[in-house]
């Protein structure tokens, strides 16, 4: 398993829910567009939650962009 820290100055988490997600393949679908934006170092999505913790360098990628590439898959994230 991923296990997913801040380092101090440089990386951020991020904590979202995320509607429509039925089975595994959504999350394997969420998981890879978001690992596939700039400077996310580790994404993991849960199914049984229906929810996502993103690490990512928000100088490179914003939240916002995080939102947009799970929402282009057709799922809805709780802002």
């Amino acid at each position: 398993t991923e296990e997913i820290s801040v380092t101090a100055g440089v990386s951020m988490i991020i904590e979202f829910k995320i509607e429509g997600m039925d089975c595994a393949r959504c999350v394997d679908k969420i998981e890879s567009a978001v690992r596939a934006l700039p400077s996310v170092e580790a994404a993991k999505v849960s199914l049984i939650d229906n929810s996502a913790l993103v690490k990512l360098n928000p100088s490179k990628t914003s939240q916002d962009a995080v939102f947009k590439a799970v929402e282009s898959l057709g799922y809805n994230v709780s802002r």
